[in-house]
């Protein structure tokens, strides 16, 4: 029993330590690269945050792979171009509802992505973009009636809507490249009312044109008339008896050198004029 409890267990080989502890380390180190490691993709970028530092960095990481320490944190937001599509119902400025469907075209500032991550976080989108649009589309369909709605206003709706959430997105580190307004929807009543409304202006528009038309067509008559009559007194007043002599003997004489021709009587006829004789 003695010698038992004397027996010593035996030593652990040298090189076995020395592999354990190598493949310990080595765990380690992946485990270090694992968590350090970060890839941020295509139309990404990072915003890190420092457990034990400043919180989050004031700068933007770009795509591509990064080494950070395993106790930060990198946090990837796209900062490719994004559409939200909003449809809702606003008020024309007499208090009638429209459905406004808008598409709407951002994308992050991708310099102040830690601003915007910092405030607003990852789900910017529908804590800035969406109350922006909503903003801006009712204050600016408030300003027209259904008519101006209609008819002629559509791009200038537009872009006072752009000009409005360009305002607030500014604010907000959020860049927007777009607004569109896609559809203006009034009550079918509405429509059909505006819709004969403008027929109807359209039929007296065209009727003024003719009218118009004919009365420059009566205008251009008249004075082409008078025209005629002043030439026709003038000509009267200046074809005396011997002008017109005249002219009958030049032209008497230009008949004459016609081969047909066989005499010709000057003085002979009334008035004095030639006389022309005999044809072959």
């Amino acid at each position: 029993m003695a010698e038992y409890q004397q027996m010593e267990m035996p030593e652990f080989p040298a090189n076995g330590k020395r592999i354990i502890i190598s493949v310990i380390i080595g765990i380690f180190v992946l485990i270090f690269l694992w968590k350090s490691s970060v890839t941020i993709g295509a139309g990404e970028a990072g915003v890190l945050f420092k457990t034990f530092g400043e919180g989050v960095e004031n700068r933007t990481y770009t795509e591509g792979f990064h080494l950070i320490a395993p106790w930060n944190k990198m946090i990837t937001m796209e900062v490719r171009q994004q559409q939200v599509m909003e449809k809702m119902a606003v008020l024309s400025s007499n208090g009638l509802e429209i459905s406004v469907d808008v598409s709407v075209w951002h994308q992050p500032d991708f310099v102040k992505l830690p601003l915007l991550y910092q405030e607003k976080g990852i789900d910017y989108v529908e804590r800035v973009v969406r109350p922006a649009i909503r903003s801006a589309t009712r204050s600016v369909i408030g300003r027209y009636t259904p008519e101006e709605i209609y008819s002629s206003k559509r791009d200038v709706i537009q872009e006072e809507i752009n000009i409005e959430t360009k305002k607030v997105l500014d604010k907000q580190h959020v860049q927007l490249n777009e607004v569109l307004v896609r559809d203006i929807m009034l009550p079918p009543t509405i429509k059909t009312a505006i819709e004969n409304k403008l027929k109807q202006e359209q039929e007296s528009l065209e009727y003024e044109f003719k009218l118009e038309k004919a009365k420059k067509e009566a205008e251009r008559q008249r004075i082409d008339a008078e025209g005629k009559a002043k030439a026709n007194q003038i000509l009267s007043a200046s074809l005396t008896d011997k002008i017109l002599q005249e002219k009958g003997i030049e032209a008497t004489l230009e008949l004459a050198k016609s081969p047909n021709t066989k005499v010709v009587v000057v003085g002979g006829g009334k008035d004095g004029l030639p006389l022309i004789l005999g044809n072959n």
